[in-house]
């Protein structure tokens, strides 16, 4: 490794929305501890934060990541923080992912009027989410609902419930917890839906010859959790090789105990007519290979039809 001066101060590319921040800069923090100079954020406008139709017609969630992976190439930011979930499973050219940070609750949640849980929602209650595997999920599990399309962020969703316009809105837990409004979640989902692969993980990437650089090889070491990128290689391994993007409507969850890490997944098409599931497990350390497999079963078992029918819709 290279000996490079330490820079006076860590520019950190990130998004400005208000989750965006809140996360950038608690991985600021944390690096601007352990190499003793200061983090400074750089706000950068991406597609998805401008474009408000579905993501499924403007590229998937990489749209969220392009513009700031520029801004990290041109040597604009030192580095970038997105959430893992929104970066396309393809590697970028010239850029590391420096280190997966420990993950929060992947789960997702619901925040609905007057308290009300996911059961205890009426049948024909609006519910808001502009996600797929959302979508597909909860119409497997409460048919009855009424689904409709929803962009934006954090503010923007929970506010159609505020107002009244939505009986009900699905977010990530992660993010309600990462900017303080945890109050609002009305009940976990966990009993309904697998999240998307890799939700509630951060993703710190940086220029590949930086990490050469010893100083920033260590702090980067230093912030990077192994179960949690051993949960996240696993679940984005399995979409990977389903060959499907970040917006098709495939779940995975991956737990490490101990040595072990088992891999649960499924796979539906949006309107819930197919739904594949399965659960592998094995040795944490070859949890991209648990990816593969648990890919590799759920095609066999015939996944192809509802991935085939959600990319036709």
């Amino acid at each position: 490794m290279t000996a490079a001066r330490l820079p006076s101060a860590l520019r950190i590319g990130t998004r400005g929305s208000a989750l965006a921040l809140a996360q950038s800069g608690m991985i600021g923090e944390q690096l601007s501890a352990l190499i003793g100079v200061p983090a400074e954020l750089v706000t950068i406008r991406t597609e998805g934060d401008v474009n408000m139709a579905p993501l499924t017609g403007i590229g998937g969630t990489g749209v969220f990541v392009s513009a700031v992976r520029d801004a990290l190439l041109a040597g604009e930011v030192d580095l970038v923080v997105h959430s893992l979930k929104d970066l396309p499973t393809a590697p970028a050219a010239g850029i590391a992912l420096g280190a997966v940070p420990p993950r929060e609750s992947p789960a997702d949640a619901l925040v609905a009027r007057d308290g009300l849980t996911f059961a205890g929602l009426p049948a024909g209650a609006t519910v808001g989410t502009g996600s797929p595997r959302r979508a597909a999920q909860i119409r497997h599990a409460r048919p009855d609902l009424d689904i409709r399309p929803l962009r934006g962020n954090i503010d923007t969703r929970v506010g159609r419930v505020h107002s009244g316009d939505l009986d009900a809105v699905v977010l990530a837990a992660a993010g309600l917890r990462r900017i303080g409004r945890v109050d609002e979640i009305t009940d976990d989902l966990s009993e309904v839906m697998l999240p998307a692969p890799a939700q509630g993980a951060l993703a710190v990437e940086c220029r590949l010859e930086d990490r050469q650089s010893a100083w920033f090889a260590s702090a980067l070491a230093a912030v990077d959790d192994p179960a949690s990128r051993a949960e996240v290689t696993a679940e984005r391994n399995l979409l990977s090789h389903l060959e499907a993007g970040c917006s098709a409507p495939v779940g995975a969850r991956a737990v490490v105990a101990g040595p072990s890490l088992t891999l649960h997944g499924v796979v539906m098409d949006t309107e819930a007519r197919h739904r594949f599931h399965g659960t592998v497990s094995g040795d944490a350390g070859d949890a991209a290979r648990i990816g593969r497999r648990l890919a590799e079963q759920l095609l066999a078992d015939g996944a192809a039809t509802a991935l085939t029918a959600a990319r036709e819709r």
